[in-house]
């Protein structure tokens, strides 16, 4: 019988503390927060948070814009950003859509192996891959319009000329705007969501693309809206919980990455000023180089202390969709084994 959204946390829970502390092992704790980190696991459980670059006055900022005479510096480290983010952001995208059915099987198993399972799940992580993008490029095509068909309307009809004129129509359009924006963000998530939970788990035991995974899970939603409704909103309040609770760990543990690494970058911009070091290509790349560097450790250390958010996550969607979809409730719940039978005497 299928469970509901609060039955299946408690199967959940007990799914973490098997894998994770029965036994304890680190190999395993590393891996899945690797694997965690790459799949995007992170944002069900944790936060983002936004870091503020101080600013300078005066000669400070003189003397970086000098470290770039356009057009013979700043003109190619343009050309080279506009090529490298669109490749960058591809390459984690493939990476992500490897991880993801990692993650499935490593819940799934009880155990993380990352060379076994990266070559069992090729052809569906492909698929993964392309819904990924496509779908990204949906909804950031439907942010352009949502955003600019208006935006040039009002433009075309002179408000922007004359906003005093226009209060009222600017105010309402911009609140159609503003509402129409986050439902479309909200739908978009909710359809991210729903296809690493629902839709992925088909692709990785019948071999079949996303598309028609969706088709299966739209009539699934279609009969049992309720159910899956109350999953949405039971995720939306075990993520905020989680959240808070990762965002504290998190601030703590910046704090105290910051004290030795602050220190050591301060002792090096000192001893670059004692040595007659400036501003310039090779100083600021050097500056990003370390500044990535510091990030991913950061990012991978939290990664380490959500690795219990990264397994509950995958396994509370897993005991949920379990009663649903019966591939896979055979492998969560397989049938017992017949009794051996014994000779006779």
């Amino acid at each position: 019988m299928p469970q509901s959204a609060v039955d299946s946390v408690s199967p959940a829970l007990e799914h973490a503390k098997t894998q994770l502390f029965r036994p304890f092992r680190l190999g395993q704790w590393s891996r899945l927060a690797l694997v965690g980190l790459f799949a995007g696991e992170m944002s069900s459980g944790g936060g983002c948070n936004t870091f503020q670059v101080p600013s300078h006055t005066g000669g400070g900022h003189r003397e970086l814009l000098s470290a770039f005479p356009f057009p013979w510096v700043f003109g190619p480290l343009l050309v080279v950003v506009v090529i490298a983010v669109p490749l960058l952001w591809l390459l984690f995208l493939y990476l992500s859509s490897r991880m993801r059915f990692i993650l499935f099987d490593s819940v799934v198993a009880k155990r993380c192996e990352i060379g076994l399972m990266w070559r069992r799940r090729g052809e569906p992580a492909m698929r993964y891959f392309v819904w990924q993008i496509v779908l990204s490029l949906v909804s950031l095509a439907g942010m352009a319009l949502i955003i600019g068909v208006p935006a040039l309307i009002a433009f075309s009809l002179g408000w922007f000329t004359e906003p005093r004129n226009h209060l009222a129509g600017l105010i309402s359009v911009g609140l159609f705007v503003f509402f129409a924006f986050m439902g479309w963000v909200l739908l978009a998530l909710l359809t991210h969501v729903f296809t690493k939970d629902f839709v992925v788990p088909q692709m990785a035991l019948e071999n079949i693309s996303a598309f028609e995974g969706w088709s299966r899970l739209w009539r699934m939603l279609q009969s049992e809206k309720a159910g899956y409704a109350g999953y949405a909103g039971m995720k939306l309040l075990l993520a905020i919980a989680a959240g808070i609770a990762v965002g504290i760990v998190a601030i703590i543990l910046l704090v105290i990455l910051l004290i030795p690494i602050g220190g050591l970058g301060a002792i090096t911009v000192l001893g670059g000023q004692a040595a007659g070091l400036s501003w310039n290509v090779f100083t600021i790349t050097l500056a990003v180089v370390a500044g990535c560097i510091f990030l991913l450790v950061f990012f991978y250390a939290v990664a380490l202390i959500s690795v219990p958010a990264i397994v509950f996550f995958p396994a509370y969607s897993i005991y949920f969709f379990a009663g649903r979809y019966p591939q896979l409730g055979s492998l969560i719940y397989p049938p017992p084994s017949p009794p051996v039978p014994q000779p006779a005497p």
